[in-house]
Order: structure tokens, then C-alpha cells, then sequence
């Protein structure tokens, strides 16, 4: 079976994400930040699932599109959770960086994508 590194590098950035939620209820008791940071950075890796089931080539492109919205709104609530000082600057380069390293993954999917379906 072929190794699908942005399938796989999507639901442990869905796993930091779950882990970062349960960090700002426990500790820091935010709740609103924390819900919207929930859903845009686990639904990267739901649309990269679903993605990996289209029905054809544009519908893969569409989720694919998707996914790349979603990390690119989790990497603001990462930005602003760090300029609020709900995370520190070491918590958000670690999970930042994983966050780049995805959008770049995605973003170059879409690009090759997009030059095979013209």
C-alpha cells in the first residue's frame, strides 16, 4: 500500500488540534477560540479524506481547494490565539510549522491538479 504523506501528516495536525483545545479549556478556560480552531483544523484532513474518494478529478480539486481554505483559517486562529497569549511562542512554531508544511503540501497537490485537468 502507497504511503500518502499529507493524508497522514493531516490527522496527526487533527490530533495536535483535538490535544490544543483540550489545553485551552483545561488550562486557560477559552472556549469560543477554541471551538473555531476545533473545526477548521480537523476538517483539513476530513475534505483530504473525502478528497481521496472523488467522484472524478474536479471534485477531487474542489475538496482538495477545501482542505487548503481550511488550514489557511487554522493558521489565523493559531496567530491569534499566539497575539492574545493563549499560546506561547513556543507552542505556536511548533504547531505553525506543521500547519505551513501542510498548506505547501496542499497547495502543491492543487497545482499539479490543476496543469493534469487542463
Amino acid at each position: 500500500m502507497r504511503e500518502n504523506i499529507v493524508k497522514d501528516k493531516s490527522f496527526a495536525f487533527a490530533v495536535r488540534i483535538v490535544n490544543l483545545r483540550r489545553h485551552l479549556i483545561d488550562s486557560k478556560k477559552e472556549t469560543v477560540l477554541s471551538k473555531q480552531i476545533l473545526h477548521s483544523g480537523t476538517s483539513v484532513g476530513a475534505m483530504i479524506r473525502e478528497a481521496e474518494h472523488a467522484e472524478t478529478k474536479s471534485d477531487f480539486k474542489h475538496k482538495m481547494a477545501i482542505a487548503q481554505k481550511e488550514i489557511n483559517e487554522t493558521i489565523y486562529w493559531l496567530e491569534l490565539l499566539h497575539a492574545t497569549d493563549y499560546i506561547s511562542s513556543e507552542q505556536f512554531s511548533s504547531i505553525n510549522n506543521d500547519a505551513i508544511e501542510l498548506i505547501k503540501l496542499i497547495t502543491s497537490i492543487l497545482k499539479t491538479t490543476k496543469s493534469n485537468l487542463q
